[in-house]
């Protein structure tokens, strides 16, 4: 496992004096973080990452949310609507039916638009406030537009959002829409969506916030800062295993760069560092295929199709952060059905954990690596489940059981009852 990062100040002019700067991951270039905008490197054109001089150990942390953790973050304050600290549930039924030691959901669909997208926007709202821009901009399979919609609202500044027409649940197209974002419908994918935004960027015409932009995924490392936390805190050691939905891989890379932080910084051991596991649905799994294949890139799939609207994407941009992120954790990458991400979902909602189809993949991978021998009996696992029952209640009827006619009147109902009469799936 080779878990190392730089961390000498290089010698850009312009680069903060609290040591913050961004560098290449492709051919190490670096720039100062705020005097220009940019998402990729001039030279290579390769994923930037933010980087720091001084990287804080746990101790160092102090409040609740994501800014409990602004000493790990480029800006020590942000647009923020109260989000993270989301809970981290027991699922006992749940985790003896899989046969692990330990299962732990960490549900993102807590926090205040549903999603873990509001990580990733307290902390790119900020920085585009910074760096002076107007008009802020998205791709969006949902969830990226209602919580850009809802932060950029909240900062007072323009939202514009490309969504794939006709492809996108109704729930987070009313979020976008309530919170005053414009509303593009493509005729395309989701990745045509990101194609068209990323050149509108690229003119100066928006702010692009989705997670090609490397400010974003620091907010959303502090989702696995709190699974640390909540693991040590509960059962006095670390998780070994996090399993996670992939789309466009940004949880993935946002993760595997806080655990490289703390163990640069002393806080982690590397042999501590949990097993990054992704999960696909087989409709739309180049990040599996890349995995399984050995390979060095991931092939953009042009066709892609799954009931999990949240991660139905064929080019995952942040796959170059990603991929090394599965591999250097000693993880692996998983493609599940459609039927069986339904299948997790009903489970989790037996335990009182309410997710839209995409975040139940994180289980249904779990549980389909555990019954192969991959994941061994004796794990802790966290499984993130990254949206809201409520972001796609379509998906969620028809997973559930049928409403069932009866008189009015409370005779009627109890021969119903009595009569057993159910509509279930």
């Amino acid at each position: 496992m080779s878990l190392s990062l730089s961390a000498d100040r290089p010698t850009v002019p312009g680069v903060a004096d609290d040591g913050v700067w961004l560098e290449c991951i492709a051919c190490g270039d670096t720039f100062a973080p705020f005097e220009d905008v940019r998402y990729t490197c001039d030279e290579c054109d390769g994923l930037l990452e933010v980087r720091y001089a001084d990287l804080p150990t746990f101790e160092d942390f102090s409040g609740r949310g994501v800014w409990r953790y602004a000493d790990a973050l480029p800006l020590s304050e942000g647009v923020t609507t109260q989000e993270g600290a989301t809970p981290l549930y027991e699922v006992p039924r749940l985790e003896a039916d899989v046969g692990v030691e330990t299962l732990r959901i960490k549900h993102e669909g807590m926090n205040p638009t549903g999603s873990f997208k509001d990580r990733g926007m307290t902390v790119g709202v900020a920085v585009a406030q910074e760096l002076g821009v107007g008009r802020l901009a998205c791709a969006s399979t949902g969830n990226t537009s209602a919580a850009l919609a809802a932060y950029g609202s909240r900062g007072g500044m323009e939202t514009l959002v490309l969504l794939p027409a006709g492809k996108v649940a109704a729930g987070k197209v009313g979020q976008a829409a309530l919170h005053d974002a414009r509303i593009l419908e493509v005729d395309g994918n989701f990745d045509a969506c990101l194609d068209i935004v990323r050149e509108l960027a690229e003119r100066g015409e928006a702010y692009l916030l989705n997670s090609l932009n490397p400010f974003r995924l620091e907010g959303q490392k502090t989702i696995g800062l709190e699974i640390l936390e909540g693991f040590r805190d509960d059962y006095g050691a670390f998780p070994d295993r996090i399993v996670l939905p992939v789309g466009n891989a940004g949880n993935t890379a946002a993760l595997y760069k806080a655990f490289r932080e703390l163990v640069q910084a002393g806080a982690l051991e590397e042999r501590e560092v949990p097993k990054l596991t992704g999960v696909q649905a087989e409709g739309a799994a180049p990040m599996v295929e890349a995995v399984e294949n050995g390979a060095d890139e991931v092939r953009r799939w042009e066709e892609v199709e799954t009931r999990a609207t949240a991660i139905r994407i064929g080019n995952p941009v942040n796959a170059p952060k990603a991929l090394p992120g599965i591999r250097e954790t000693g993880g692996t990458a998983i493609a599940v059905s459609d039927d069986e991400i339904t299948e997790a979902q009903r489970d989790l909602a037996a335990e009182g954990v309410g997710v839209e189809p995409a975040s139940a993949a994180s289980v249904a991978g779990l549980r389909k690596l555990r019954a192969s021998g991959i994941v061994d009996d004796d794990e802790r696992v966290a499984c993130l489940t990254t949206g809201h029952l409520l972001k796609d209640p379509d998906a969620a009827a028809a997973a559930g059981n049928e409403p069932e006619p009866v008189p009015a009147d409370t005779g009627g109902v109890l021969a119903h009852l009595e009569g057993g009469n159910t509509s279930a799936q």
